[in-house]
């Protein structure tokens, strides 16, 4: 996966849409429009996100995918803003897959609130501006003299005013602006503001369609099983018990598709609903060819890796001498950190309808890339990706699984089979046991410190199976890019070597929410720990003292702005009266930057023997301009939801190939009566918007880890810290 900071101008050259100048290079002609079925009703689309009819109503497009993160509202209240717009008179629907109409699509990597906020916002400021134009021809006075406000533009002069759905025909036949004017921030009305999700009484109702809910005539319905090992193939099928049982209808072998996150190969069942089909699996006599990963054991393997980060390895990069440094050094201190494979595990499982005819394919998905959607069915299916026509729905969680569109390509493979629109619904154990995972991992840090407690140099070897294995089989370690998070950390020590260690792939990766921040996050915020204790110092106090023996200019904003995330961490919890606490009460305090964001956490925790209760979790958070607050704490939130999950026990075990796990059961996620307080704190400076779906995950291992250590002198090296029993 690439997430681009894609710029205005490159938006404009990327989109292929710019007419007559337009900063935006949104603006489409009324051909482009009907493609998307708004020509009969549009009077007013000055974009392709906006639609004002001749009643005012409102209609505004999301491009990116809506999986509980509230993206649905955060960018469509920015185009709100711009444009001066009642939110009452506002709906917002899903944008199909279009990269031509709505941009990059690709819901990701933190990006879409820092790629999409200013094209957004000129969006609906520029729809303000012809709107602006249209009222002041039809008064005969300067656009000067006029403004919008709530869905009016008002005469400066006489306080008259027309409404947006009065202009609407008038302002269809206005220039595109060349330039538009952005509001400043004191005059924000959406952004930054505590909004209300728009389709909140639809989720409480149970109203919205997701990836599970479509339905049409002469729908079929379909399970699948694949090989439990990886690169294995199917070596005998009888399915004649399957195909005995009342409304099963069709068997398919699935074949192994050499296409981009295509199917690994399996056995699909097609029926007249899902149970059957389900049921149905269950009936087929297979025998599986194990293949080359028959003998993978995740307990024997991160013990390797364990072996691969404690020697020498491959050098990624250097700078300095560190050499010189551990040997002028008054202390060395040294750790090995690792972290098991974990499963993505939505709420939803993956579930899709695709409808593969002649001349036309057609899918509804809960997707976070409909672009790939496109691209992986053109080629399987030898057209031209412009030719599949994706419907993106809500999606009851995704984390990075649904950017992966196997279960969609192997819908379009029994749709083909069968001529006829299929849903294929993926059951949670396939999904545990045959999904994607994210990387099983190993880290080993050395450290020197001089006579000041100074830290002079620091030797970082990182192992895990990379993404690009997924593609090339013969990938056996983590490229250098791989490891710039460690050489490009905010701490910007003097004399720093990173090694990659070998790490042979054995099963898909696919990375989880926060991607490389887990394992590095978790590294760099204990090691921290364990550096103080070692010299004899607080946490805050050696973590403030590395960020002010950074010299280097370019790093100064990321100083600074760690810092403050320190400090404010620090000032809302209890860290200052941590004497105070109990005795089985501890507080743990770290801070990462990721995806552009700076977040700092103070984890309070009680432990009772090998009981280890999260209590308060202060988030304090520089993610720039927050467009939502309620969003935004919701997803701090949902990260200390997931972060304390992985960080306790969730873990994926292989044995002989294959994944143990298969359910909630024995992949035990977070239950709501486990949950600690939650406090989340934004540093309101002004800066551009950053990510936020994914950094709250970076701090929170470590915090916690330090936490416990505070309470009982008991380390955790090793995520989950209590690995379930599977």
């Amino acid at each position: 996966m690439t997430i681009e900071n894609v710029s205005r101008r490159k938006f404009i050259k990327q989109s292929g849409m710019a007419v007559g100048g337009l900063w935006l290079g949104i603006a489409l002609p009324n051909v482009a429009m009907a493609k998307i079925g708004l020509a009969t009703e549009a009077v007013f689309n000055p974009n392709a996100f906006i639609h004002i009819a001749t009643n005012g109503d409102t209609l505004i497009y999301c491009g990116r995918c809506e999986m509980g993160q509230g993206i649905s509202t955060a960018l469509p209240s920015a185009v709100a803003d711009e444009l001066e717009a009642d939110w009452s008179r506002v709906s917002i629907k899903q944008a199909d897959g279009n990269e031509e109409l709505y941009g990059p699509q690709a819901t990701g990597g933190s990006a879409s609130i820092r790629v999409m906020y200013i094209p957004m916002r000129e969006a609906g400021a520029a729809a303000k501006a012809m709107l602006i134009a249209a009222a002041a021809k039809k008064w005969q006075v300067s656009a000067k003299d006029c403004y919008a406000d709530s869905h009016f533009v008002i005469n400066r002069t006489d306080n008259s005013k027309l409404s947006y759905g009065e202009l609407a025909s008038l302002a269809a036949d206005m220039p595109v602006p060349e330039n538009v004017e952005l509001k400043a921030k004191a005059d924000y009305k959406f952004i930054g503001k505590d909004l209300a999700r728009h389709n909140q009484g639809d989720i409480v109702n149970g109203k919205l369609t997701y990836g599970v809910d479509t339905k049409m005539p002469g729908l079929k319905y379909a399970a699948v099983v694949h090989c439990p090992v990886f690169e294995g193939k199917l070596k005998s099928l009888d399915k004649t018990a399957a195909l005995a049982m009342k409304g099963v209808e069709a068997v398919v072998e699935i074949p192994r598709m050499e296409v981009p996150f295509g199917s690994i190969g399996g056995v699909g069942v097609v029926a007249d609903n899902t149970w059957t089909a389900q049921q149905a699996i269950k009936k087929l006599v297979i025998e599986w060819d194990l293949g080359p990963n028959k003998n993978y054991d995740t307990k024997a393997y991160k013990a390797q890796l364990v072996k691969n980060v404690e020697s020498p390895a491959e050098k990624a990069a250097e700078r300095g001498d560190i050499e010189q440094a551990f040997a002028n050094a008054k202390h060395k201190i040294s750790a090995t950190y690792t972290g098991g494979h974990l499963s993505h595990s939505p709420m939803e499982p993956n579930a899709s309808v695709v409808w593969v005819q002649e001349n036309s394919c057609e899918v509804w998905a809960a997707t976070q890339s409909p672009a790939d959607i496109q691209k992986v069915l053109a080629q399987y299916l030898g057209r031209e990706p412009k030719d599949i026509l994706v419907h993106v729905t809500m999606a009851g969680g995704a984390f990075g699984r649904k950017f992966k569109c196997d279960y969609v390509q192997e819908a379009a493979a029994l749709s083909k089979a069968v001529n006829a629109p299929v849903q294929l619904t993926w059951s949670r154990e396939e999904d545990t046991r045959t999904g994607y995972y994210h990387s099983i991992n190993a880290q080993h840090i050395e450290a020197a410190i001089d006579e000041e407690g100074n830290v002079t140099a620091w030797l970082h070897r990182a192992a895990f199976m990379p993404i690009a294995s997924l593609f090339n089989g013969q990938v056996d370690r983590a490229p250098a890019t791989s490891l710039s998070d460690i050489f490009n950390h905010p701490f910007g020590i003097q004399n720093v070597r990173t090694e990659t260690g070998e790490a042979k792939r054995h099963t898909r990766i696919g990375w989880y929410r926060a991607v490389y921040a887990i394992f590095y996050g978790f590294a760099f915020g204990t090691f921290a720990d364990e550096m103080a204790n070692k010299v004899g110092k607080d946490t805050l106090t050696l973590l403030n003292n590395i960020y002010d023996n950074n010299k280097d200019p370019k790093q100064a904003i990321q100083v600074r702005r760690s810092k403050g995330a320190l400090a404010l961490a620090a000032e809302k919890s209890k860290w200052f009266s941590r004497d105070k606490l109990p005795e089985n009460q501890g507080i743990g305090i770290a801070v990462h930057y990721s995806f552009e964001t700076y977040v700092a956490m103070a984890v309070l925790v009680e432990v009772n023997g090998d009981d280890i209760k999260v209590l308060e979790v202060d988030c304090a958070v520089d993610c720039g301009q927050v467009l939502n607050v309620d969003s935004a704490t919701a997803q701090m939130e949902g990260a200390v939801v997931m972060a304390t999950a992985l960080s306790l026990r969730t873990e994926i075990v292989f044995r002989d190939g294959a994944v143990v796990n298969s359910n909630f059961h024995n992949y035990p996620v977070l239950r709501i009566n486990e949950m600690p307080k939650v406090r989340a704190h934004f540093i309101d400076n002004g800066d551009k918007p950053t990510g936020l779906g994914e950094p709250g995950l970076g701090p929170f291992p470590a915090a916690l880890s330090n936490a416990v250590f505070a309470a009982s002198g008991k380390r955790y090296r090793d995520l989950p810290f209590k690995p379930s029993t599977v």
